[in-house]
């Protein structure tokens, strides 16, 4: 089959079995293309919230096929790709975050959309890159435990700087295995272009650019600007999708590197077998953690996140 044939297969199964396909931003454009909808992780779960389907196909890594869950717990959610994980949201286990809370009483512990569920039923309230310092800023704790990611958790610190913000030795071991030399190298090498980057880049790196936000943040900035070229510091697959929403612009990787091999572990047959029914794992969390989980994000919902 060709990559058409295989993509109208899976358009005609969706149709007929009633399911919600969706994609992140870091997904190959061919699975972008048969995608009901497409985007970061929480948005594509308030997404998936709001939909009739009853079964939801999530293509991107398991956390975000479990915060489908904790939103949608009466719906049938599929991971596309079984072994797509994220090193970053499974880098502390739910007893190293109690033990850290006993450490500093009375903090109010703050998680980044990219955790695992259990890690979330002990958080206070949860953030996503493009709402974490609106988020902080709102909460009336002024000592925070961030987990996991130290350079999103630095980048809020710095925003505001009337925060006590505690950080982990954690973060996204691809946007942070960035060197600020191949930021410098970049710039020198496309000196018309802008640096876009994502906080989980380190602040060394982030302090070079010329904006800094989330992947939905970066895409819309580079399709609105006026510029003509632009740095893309984040997974290199968003240089790609930009780079064909805007044929009459320049897009150029910043580092290449910058490549999630869990992301790229979906494949469209996997999207495919899916929808026969045939793939993928179903993600089944009990009632008592959905309910908890669900608590630091509807704290964050509170927060105007």
């Amino acid at each position: 089959m060709t990559i058409n044939e295989v993509q109208q297969e899976i358009l005609r199964l969706k149709k007929e079995k009633d399911i919600c396909i969706l994609a992140h931003s870091y997904q190959a454009r061919e699975i972008l293309e048969i995608a009901d909808f497409t985007g970061d992780s929480y948005a594509l779960s308030k997404m998936a919230a709001k939909t009739e389907n009853k079964t939801v196909i999530m293509c991107g890594v398991r956390f975000m096929a479990e915060t489908v869950k904790i939103l949608s717990p009466e719906k049938k959610v599929i991971l596309s790709n079984g072994t797509a994980g994220c090193p970053m949201a499974e880098q502390f286990t739910k007893d190293e975050i109690l033990a850290l809370k006993e450490k500093y009483p009375g903090y109010a512990v703050v998680a980044y959309i990219n955790t695992t569920a259990e890690l979330k039923t002990v958080c206070d309230v949860c953030v996503t890159s493009s709402s974490a310092v609106q988020i902080v800023g709102s909460m009336e704790n002024k000592n925070i435990i961030f987990i996991p990611d130290c350079n999103l958790g630095s980048f809020v610190a710095d925003k505001l700087p009337e925060k006590n913000i505690v950080l982990l030795q954690g973060g996204c071991p691809v946007h942070a295995a960035v060197k600020p030399e191949e930021a410098q190298q970049a710039k020198k090498l496309h000196p018309c272009a802008e640096l876009l980057v994502h906080p989980e880049c380190v602040p060394a790196v982030s302090k070079q650019a010329d904006y800094i936000g989330s992947t939905s943040g970066i895409m819309d900035y580079a399709q609105s600007s006026d510029k003509k070229e632009f740095i893309i510091g984040t997974e290199n697959s968003i240089a790609e999708h930009l780079q064909y929403a805007c044929p009459d612009k320049k897009f150029y990787p910043l580092s290449k590197s910058l490549v999630c091999l869990d992301m790229k572990a979906t494949t469209l047959i996997d999207v495919l077998d899916c929808c026969k029914g045939e793939g993928g794992e179903e993600i089944v969390l009990d009632e008592e953690t959905v309910k908890k989980a669900r608590g630091c994000i509807d704290a964050m919902i509170a927060l105007g996140g």
